[in-house]
């Protein structure tokens, strides 16, 4: 005969493993999809309003102006990666000789990409200061030098933007390793 003390920790037991279920991680369908998983090793690169996916070459990006916008591109299935935000790109083109040698390292002739996510609070750095030389967050006044690795130049951005390495493969910009750091921004 069962007692109101075992079904009262049988209830607990089934509780616990149904709270368990509940609460346990699924795998959404970003997490499986190619347009929100983070640029990969090859990825071509295509302009962010590109209808054509068309891959940009070093020669698309004017040295020295304001930056593009882009997002990676699968090469075999055309998958642009772009189902996130953190996945936007800025490339930018500047003189070889003027990178530090970090950057020279990440750069395709003389390009680089890197977030668009400002390291402060997630706003999109989208603004180009040509007289200096660097890119802008108008959200809260952060520079970033792309010369040397996006560090912070000016602003409360705690940190430099994550570079995305660039190559340069067929005569067209690829993604050649993944992000120097997490894309992201600190929490307050």
């Amino acid at each position: 005969m069962k007692t109101s003390h075992d079904i009262g920790r049988r209830s607990l037991l089934k509780g616990g493993i149904c709270l368990g279920l509940a609460l346990a991680p699924v795998p959404s369908a970003g997490q499986t999809d190619g347009a929100s998983s983070r640029p990969r090793e090859g990825d071509l690169l295509v302009k962010a309003d590109d209808a054509s996916q068309t891959p940009l070459t070093p020669d698309d990006i004017t040295t020295d102006a304001r930056q593009v916008q882009a997002w990676s591109m699968d090469p075999a299935d055309r998958t642009v990666r772009s189902g996130s935000r953190l996945n936007r790109l800025l490339l930018v083109r500047v003189a070889v000789e003027t990178l530090s040698a970090e950057t020279r390292d990440r750069a395709a002739d003389g390009v680089l990409a890197f977030t668009a996510i400002c390291t402060h609070t997630g706003c999109d750095v989208v603004e180009w200061l040509s007289d200096e030389h660097v890119l802008y967050c108008p959200c809260h006044f952060s520079k970033f030098d792309p010369r040397d690795g996006a560090k912070v130049q000016d602003g409360p951005a705690p940190r430099p933007l994550p570079a995305l390495p660039l190559a340069v493969k067929d005569g067209r910009l690829v993604v050649a390793r993944p992000f120097t750091a997490r894309v992201g921004f600190e929490a307050a």
